[in-house]
């Protein structure tokens, strides 16, 4: 197996190694239909060529036989800390087991690392127990669960952290909507977006009653989520990509 960054010339290989990865960990609790869909919404061939050009991104494939068989893709937020977040880490159910995983994780660990991030982040549905099992094992700790609606359905869905540095910023500050309310920003909490970050708001300061999100670009409030949990700021046209089941190893 080796291990090398992804080029243009993987895209499609990737979107096969992703379907067949979801269809593993996720056929028996979602139906076939919505895993197609959201293929081809997440793993569009377009943003994937831009992702693999990305500068900024770290997106390593792994190789057996001259054959994709798995890849990770992960980027540095720049919040108050710096985060490392992991949008997706899949391995070929044929090849599961080996190594692979572990080898990806690995790889984008160091990078990270070098990027002086404080943390790094995973999400998995808590469907996928293989997937828990596995940050679990790889010494993540459970942040947290919340539920995500995609495609009309309602997902349980689980954060992992893994500390790596010293935590330099502050975690909450307060801010007045539009129309006059008191949010408490939790900037540990956040969804990368296309300008700057989308971070979680609440309404009261023991963060158990969320508000919505704050534009990390244009400190707005009004965001809009469609049914695919895509997300945009009315005020400037920060976009978030829909919700990914982010490690579905």
């Amino acid at each position: 197996m080796d291990l090398r960054e992804a080029t243009a010339e993987d895209v499609d290989a990737v979107r096969s190694v992703a379907r067949e990865s979801l269809v593993a960990s996720y056929g028996h609790a979602v139906d076939e239909a919505l895993l197609d869909e959201a293929v081809e919404e997440w793993y569009d061939a377009g943003d994937l060529g831009d992702d693999v050009e990305d500068d900024d991104a770290v997106f390593p494939v792994a190789v057996v036989d001259g054959v994709v068989v798995g890849f990770a893709e992960s980027y540095v937020v720049g919040r108050r800390e710096r985060v490392g977040e992991i949008d997706w880490l899949h391995v070929h159910p044929d090849h599961r087991g080996s190594g692979i995983g572990s080898a990806l994780l690995e790889r984008v660990e160091s990078a990270l690392r070098s990027a002086d991030v404080d943390r790094i982040e995973a999400r998995v549905l808590a469907d996928n127990e293989a997937g828990t099992e596995f940050y679990e094992r790889e010494g993540y700790e459970l942040a947290g669960e919340r539920e995500v609606d995609i495609g009309g359905e309602l997902f349980a869905e689980r954060e992992f952290r893994k500390q790596v540095g010293r935590l330099r910023g502050i975690s909450e500050a307060t801010y007045q909507t539009e129309d006059g309310e008191t949010v408490h920003v939790a900037f540990d909490e956040s969804d990368r977006g296309s300008q700057a970050p989308f971070y979680v708001a609440y309404v009261d300061p023991g963060h158990e009653r969320r508000y919505g999100y704050l534009c990390g670009n244009c400190e707005g409030t009004d965001i809009a989520i469609d049914t695919m949990d895509r997300m945009e700021c009315r005020d400037c046209g920060n976009r978030r990509k829909p919700a990914r089941w982010d490690a579905a190893y």
